[in-house]
């Protein structure tokens, strides 16, 4: 296939594809208790016995990932492709981005409730914090970074490289010496999710009419996507270097450190891939999982590092897959939630960072679990 678009193929024809692990090793979950035999979700759902039967320890080493009294709650449905959670310690909330309804939403830690937060968002994707607690976004509409300062002001991190315009920021990694980490593939070229180019363009075939539409659009340096897929480092001093180049066939996607950063995990096509961070470049960048669980595909989109240095992945895979894979630093598989449709991206939240929250497609989900985040957001 010519452009990476995994994560937003349709899942269908997979109900016959049973789980064959499940929180008790080994045992299929109990009839009427697992999302593949209907489920219900939501505040007015029914209570569900301990453990989650689909909360799934894979190894035993991933049995310290999770603890066997939590369980899986949707907190807010109705969205049409929930993207980019990041939580602020400072805030107290979860903030994500709709990235089709050009919306940000956030999540009140101590009322529960979910709140619009920033409408229009320029069709935001990805979003983190920083370790002076600002907000920091990708933005596919205006095909930037940028960065909501304390004082309510806004500053553009990132819009172009070398006198050429971003294609659409996606996700951000902030490191621990001040340097910003973004990828920028393809993606908000789609009508649905930014700005579609003018001309030949790798989701409109050059028939779609750019003059219309948002007409704030005016401000971003180009109608066309020119550049190759790429991940990017900002630099404290503002300088902006490309560390790695894509191709058509190998866009990135989402990122995130290990605990130590010394390694940046990277979604790179379909599958996870890592580098060795040498101070302001990447070596050795190397596959780490081809996302295969059961001879199914996983494919990942966005993903979080806990404090044992475990990845956690959103998994774009049909009913039974859908939901989030973990694995060891070595990449092995220990650990899956299984949810009711696609998760694009993940953050570790609460007061403690042991809250794993999971983006869904349409809705947005909330797990305790047995470890922490490594990042700050």
């Amino acid at each position: 296939m010519p452009f990476d678009l995994s994560r937003r193929a349709l899942v269908t024809g997979a109900a016959a594809m049973l789980p064959t692990l499940a929180f008790a090793q080994g045992k299929p979950p109990a009839p009427g208790t697992s999302v593949l035999t209907g489920r219900v979700y939501g505040p007015d759902a029914p209570p569900i016995n301990y453990p989650d039967p689909d909360v799934l320890i894979v190894s035993p080493e991933g049995a310290r990932c999770f603890i066997g009294h939590s369980n899986i709650k949707r907190i807010g449905t109705g969205m049409v492709w929930a993207e980019g959670p990041a939580w602020s310690n400072q805030g107290q909330y979860v903030v994500w981005s709709d990235v089709t309804d050009d919306v940000q939403y956030r999540y009140i830690w101590e009322t529960g409730q979910i709140t619009p937060f920033r409408r229009p968002s320029y069709n935001s994707n990805g979003n983190t914090f920083d370790f002076q607690g600002r907000q920091i976004s990708a933005q596919h509409g205006l095909r930037r970074v940028v960065r909501f300062e304390h004082d309510g002001t806004l500053t553009v991190i990132a819009d172009s490289y070398n006198g050429q315009p971003l294609n659409s920021p996606n996700d951000i990694a902030v490191h621990k010496d001040g340097s910003i980490w973004f990828t920028d593939p393809y993606y908000g070229g789609q009508l649905s999710e930014g700005h579609p180019d003018d001309g030949a363009g790798p989701f409109t075939d050059g028939v779609a009419n750019g003059n219309i539409g948002m007409g704030m659009l005016g401000v971003i340096g180009s109608k066309k996507q020119v550049r190759p897929p790429a991940v990017y480092r900002v630099d404290p001093s503002g300088r902006i270097d490309m560390v790695l180049e894509g191709n058509p066939k190998l866009v990135a996607n989402g990122i995130a450190f290990s605990p130590d950063y010394s390694k940046l995990y990277l979604c790179w096509g379909h599958e996870l891939a890592v580098a060795d961070v040498q101070g302001e470049k990447l070596a050795n960048l190397r596959p780490f999982t081809d996302c295969m669980v059961d001879g199914v595909k996983c494919s990942p989109d966005g993903h979080r590092v806990d404090m044992y240095g475990n990845v956690w992945s959103g998994s774009t895979a049909p009913l039974g897959y859908a939901g989030v894979t973990v694995w060891n630093p070595q990449g092995k598989l220990i650990g899956r939630v299984r949810t009711p449709e696609t998760i694009a991206n993940v953050c570790f939240c609460g007061p403690k960072r042991d809250f794993l929250f999971m983006a869904g497609s349409q809705s947005a989900y909330l797990l305790r679990v047995g470890v922490q985040g490594a990042a700050i957001s």
